[in-house]
């Protein structure tokens, strides 16, 4: 911006160091710019470098001159009261910038609920719940007739139903199970609780397909 601004105003960077000198520092790490006098006891010097005043507070500092400054340093132990096994965890927060890593093999909240449901793979790209073309000779064999979503392939075992069933059919299956396990229906025991749970979710997924004809 011109120097003859009308308005008066210089938002030059130099212009608003020279109308702020706060925070100014010299090669040799002082504060020119500190008008403190020196921390250390009986020191009349100005305290132009600053130094944090423990390990738990960084951002505090005391002020020293720069032979006191030095002194100050030479003493300083960001280790110190800290016991051994403090210091290795320290060490070993540090490798990682303070994120720790999660171990290998360790399952998520997702894959352990998939594993109650019996399934290891939670995309079901391998193993036998895996999503197959079943064949031209699969009925005769005895084995699926089409193919379906993984969830639903898995329900129709919980539910000890056939993938060419109705709706309808299944759901007789569904109402039996549910005699069978519910409490109520049991003499109060609610020892089978989980495997309930599993007809009942397994219900759910074939009373929302799209893939079962509701009718016979």
């Amino acid at each position: 911006m011109a120097k003859n601004d009308p308005f008066g105003f210089d938002m030059s960077v130099s212009a608003s160091k020279k109308k702020n000198p706060r925070g100014r520092r010299g090669m040799s790490g002082a504060f020119e710019t500190s008008t403190r006098v020196c921390d250390h006891p009986g020191c009349e010097e100005a305290g132009k470098y600053r130094a944090p005043k423990s390990p738990d507070i960084l951002d505090d500092y005391f002020w020293f001159c720069k032979d006191h400054v030095r002194e100050y340093n030479l003493k300083w132990n960001f280790f110190d009261g800290t016991t051994e096994a403090e210091f290795s965890e320290q060490v070993e927060n540090d490798r990682v910038w303070g994120r720790s890593t999660k171990p290998f093999g360790k399952r998520s909240e997702e894959q352990r609920a998939w594993a109650r449901l019996g399934v290891d793979d939670p995309h079901q790209v391998l193993g036998e719940n895996a999503t197959r073309n079943p064949g031209k000779n699969a009925a005769q064999q005895g084995g699926h007739t089409r193919r379906l979503p993984a969830t639903e392939r898995r329900a129709l075992e919980v539910l000890d139903a056939k993938d060419s069933w109705s709706k309808a059919e299944i759901r007789k299956s569904y109402k039996a199970l549910i005699k069978v396990l519910h409490p109520d229906m049991n003499g109060g025991d609610r020892s089978q609780e989980e495997q309930l749970g599993e007809v009942v979710w397994a219900w759910d997924q074939i009373k929302e397909s799209k893939s079962f004809r509701d009718k016979d």
